[in-house]
């Protein structure tokens, strides 16, 4: 493990409480935390006397001057706890939607495993509970499935906000969000950095709408999240490595970036020395053959890096096997398919006018052809490779 904070062999938690105009639960929320430890409340420039309420609690107490957002609010929360000798912050929404009852399984988490982040799985299914809007439940499900695409991933409730971090994560990585996408940016970046992500069950309490506070503004933190996961799709695509605060094992991933297509052999030698299985090298070959087959003009690369990303699978392996669908020979094939499908006849008059006048009608066969041939084409890539790189494997145990 690497990140500085959490290098002591005990971890010490800080329960954190962001606010932000919530003055009717925050005392409530805070007197209950404060029996699992120590409380330290943010108050991200509430306008409804909640400062008063705080001056009475045995609590510590940030204000900031303006609203600058929950993300900023998490942040200050993290440098007070780096200054205070804290190795985690446990945030806790103040609205009272989060029980403090469910506190200490954050703390045996983080126990368990220092270098991890442990999220807080809302209990969506409580059929008491009535009052879940619709908006969370789709954005759960929205959210978790960019996670997934960037980071490869299954996440389970990539919005909750009831939440325990390495102190260390939030002080040596960059955020650029200060807002509710804070909590999006902070969970991608944490699994590029090497950390684990515990998802824990808890409750969640959700009162009447006519009683509900809300400060997301849905058009203006939206279009936040949105910019955000374009931003962190497209970082997740790049064949870059990211930073690593948790040192591990050199990873399948990492070693598919010395794939080459000149000396494949010499590559899949090089994958199965550090973990690559043959399964792993099957299916990263067949996408990228299966994708690069299919006429998806100008942005085969992008689509297979997408692909690959959240397949968890190689991205370089599988956009080298995408050039050998490289024109002429693959498309001309799929070309030559897909006109036997509409004309039952082979196309054997190549000239300006099957070519050029009728490049419409040869489009239209060139994607007929794919969805036949891709499937076909991404098989057999994808044996071959995968045969190819299990007798590797033999051959090692036979060494």
């Amino acid at each position: 493990m690497s990140i500085e904070v959490v290098m002591s062999n005990f971890v010490r938690p800080l329960i954190v409480i962001p606010v932000f105009n919530h003055r009717e639960e925050l005392s409530r929320v805070a007197i209950e935390a404060l029996e699992h430890g120590d409380v330290l409340i943010v108050d991200d420039g509430s306008t409804d006397g909640v400062s008063a309420d705080i001056a009475s609690l045995a609590v510590q107490c940030i204000r900031h001057s303006k609203n600058r957002g929950k993300g900023a609010a998490i942040l200050t929360a993290a440098a007070y706890a780096r200054e205070h000798g804290y190795t985690h912050i446990v945030t806790i929404d103040a609205d009272g939607q989060h029980l403090t009852a469910d506190l200490p399984k954050f703390f045996v988490a983080i126990e368990a495993n220092p270098d991890s982040v442990a999220v807080g799985v809302r209990d969506f299914s409580n059929a008491k509970n009535r009052n879940i809007p619709g908006s969370a439940t789709f954005g759960r499900a929205f959210s978790n499935f960019w996670f997934r695409v960037q980071t490869g991933e299954k996440g389970l409730d990539t919005q909750s906000g009831f939440r325990a971090y390495p102190v260390g994560l939030l002080q040596e990585l960059s955020f650029s969000e200060s807002r509710y996408s804070f909590e999006i940016e902070v969970l991608v970046k944490a699994v590029w950095a090497g950390l684990s992500i515990q998802w824990l069950p808890i409750h969640v309490h959700y009162p009447e709408p006519e009683k509900r506070v809300s400060h997301l503004h849905r058009v203006k933190d939206n279009i936040l999240i949105s910019w955000l996961n374009t931003r962190l799709t497209m970082r997740a695509v790049l064949p870059i490595p990211h930073r690593k605060l948790v040192r591990v094992e050199q990873s399948v991933e990492n070693a598919s970036e010395q794939f080459y297509l000149t000396r494949p052999v010499d590559s899949l030698r090089d994958m199965v020395r550090q973990g690559a299985s043959p399964e792993y090298v099957g299916f990263s070959a067949g996408l990228g053959v299966l994708l690069g087959t299919w006429p998806l003009f100008g942005i085969h690369t992008v689509a297979t890096l997408f692909a690959a990303s959240f397949l968890r699978l190689s991205k370089v392996i599988s956009v080298g096997t995408s050039q050998f669908c490289m024109p002429p020979f693959v498309p001309a094939l799929c070309i030559e398919v897909g006109y036997f499908i509409r004309n039952g006849e082979w196309l054997t008059d190549v000239s300006w006018q099957t070519l050029g006048v009728e490049f419409l009608d040869r489009a239209w066969e060139w994607i007929l052809g794919s969805l036949v041939l891709a499937p076909i084409l991404a098989g057999v890539t994808g044996l071959v490779f995968y045969l190819v790189t299990r007798s590797i494997y033999k051959l090692r145990q036979e060494i």
